[in-house]
């Protein structure tokens, strides 16, 4: 029997026992539709975190009070809360003013909770609050959308005036020109004099609703037990191991450690950053095509079954094939192209299925999601693999049928 004789004649037999086909198929449906689904996750969230959380940038580096490996560690974590002092204000002075490679040295310091705003008779709640140094818009992931940023003067004489995110100018200068109004910030009047460009939602969280402030008047205000953020530009990607080497020489001659000494700071590169993600959606991804194979094995067990069911059913058809000629390859083939359409044929509905979640689930929930067709043909050609495997064996059942026994089989 020709290829697309086969095909047709498989297609037919699907359509002819549509609920046995389904439930034939649900296991490779679930299966298929469950791996393009989380490889789909995966690669739009690290699409997205790749553009919009891991925003230092291929040539700037971050000084913090812990490491990657000391904030992912519990054991680490512990032990760096005893050693690790806070990036202090003076720390940051010194990097700015003994680093030879670093284009550009910002610090900042922030809180995300228990802040009010109010301006007129409109009020925000929960707003992060960042005091900045004049720099920092060379590091932001935003760009000034009217007015201006922090100037070296605002920060050197400690003027009271803001820099505001677009959900600030929205909510609380609604039809209002911001620039120049006075903002209340926790008691504290402000002149706003300027407003960020829309970065909009990560994971369901607003990217712009901030105000940010000259550092010195942050620390007046809230304190200086928290840890300051260093950040430091380097001239290239390629010059950011030099500039690393240097901040680490830096920091440990101002807090004068020993040779022999552990870090008492850490040092963040978007690289790393990057790479931790990616480690923690790997593992979720693994587990979650684990469970997918789990389903393509049961799938193809159920497969097998029917095949052998079908072969049962169709002994006598095959008896008249062998009689007529037909040799034991041909009836292998036939079953086996069978079984790679039945599976194919579950593939794709799982494969529709995923894109249609995909779609929805990118409307109605923060998710980002991105299907990479690479993982839509990987699914189908795992989804045929697996019926071709588990068609073997009924295949060469009903090819090893003798035309006199299966002649005297009853249809």
């Amino acid at each position: 029997m020709p290829l697309k004789e086969s095909i047709f004649v498989a297609l037919d037999t699907l359509w002819s026992h549509k609920l046995r086909s389904f439930l034939t198929l649900l296991g490779i449906i679930v299966s298929i539709w469950t791996l393009v689904a989380v490889v789909s996750l995966v690669q739009g969230v690290n699409g997205y975190v790749g553009a919009k959380i891991a925003h230092l940038g291929s040539n700037a580096i971050s000084v913090s009070q812990f490491s990657l490996e000391e904030m992912t560690d519990q054991k680490l974590f512990r032990e760096a809360r005893k050693r690790n002092k806070p990036i202090t204000m003076a720390e940051y002075d010194y990097l700015r003013d003994h680093s030879r490679l670093a284009q550009n040295v910002v610090a900042s310091s922030s809180r995300g909770t228990g802040t009010n705003l109010k301006a007129g008779n409109h009020n925000m709640t929960d707003v992060q609050v960042e005091g900045d140094t004049a720099n920092a818009i060379a590091l932001a992931v935003y760009d000034v959308a009217a007015g201006r940023f922090l100037s070296p003067s605002d920060v050197a004489r400690g003027n009271n005036v803001v820099f505001i995110g677009p959900d600030i100018a929205n909510q609380l200068f609604p039809g209002v020109d911001p620039i120049g109004q006075t903002l209340n910030v926790d008691g504290h009047d402000y002149q706003v004099i300027g407003e960020a460009t829309v970065q909009g939602n990560v994971f369901g969280q607003s990217q712009d609703s901030f105000v940010i402030i000259p550092i010195g008047v942050y620390h007046a205000i809230y304190g200086t037990k928290g840890s300051v953020e260093v950040d430091a530009q380097a001239s290239s990607a390629l010059a950011l191991p030099a500039l690393s080497d240097e901040l680490r020489m830096l920091m440990r001659s101002v807090r004068h450690l020993h040779y022999a000494d552990p870090d008492t700071f850490g040092l963040i590169g978007a690289d790393s950053l990057m790479a931790l993600f990616h480690q923690l959606t790997g593992v979720i991804a693994a587990v979650m095509i684990g469970v997918a194979f789990v389903f393509l094995v049961v799938g193809g067990i159920v497969i097998m079954n029917i095949m052998l069911a079908a072969v049962t059913e169709r002994t006598r058809e095959v008896g008249i094939r062998k009689a007529l000629g037909a040799r034991r390859k041909d009836i292998l083939s036939q079953f086996l192209v069978e079984a790679a359409v039945l599976s194919t044929v579950g593939g794709l509905l799982g494969v529709a299925l995923a894109w249609a979640f995909t779609l929805l689930a990118g409307q109605l929930t923060p998710l980002p999601f991105a299907l990479p067709w690479a993982a839509v043909l990987v699914a189908l050609g795992i989804s045929t693999t697996v019926g071709l495997f588990f068609g073997i064996y009924p295949a060469q059942k009903a090819a090893k049928l003798e035309p006199i026994t299966a002649l005297r089989s009853e249809s």
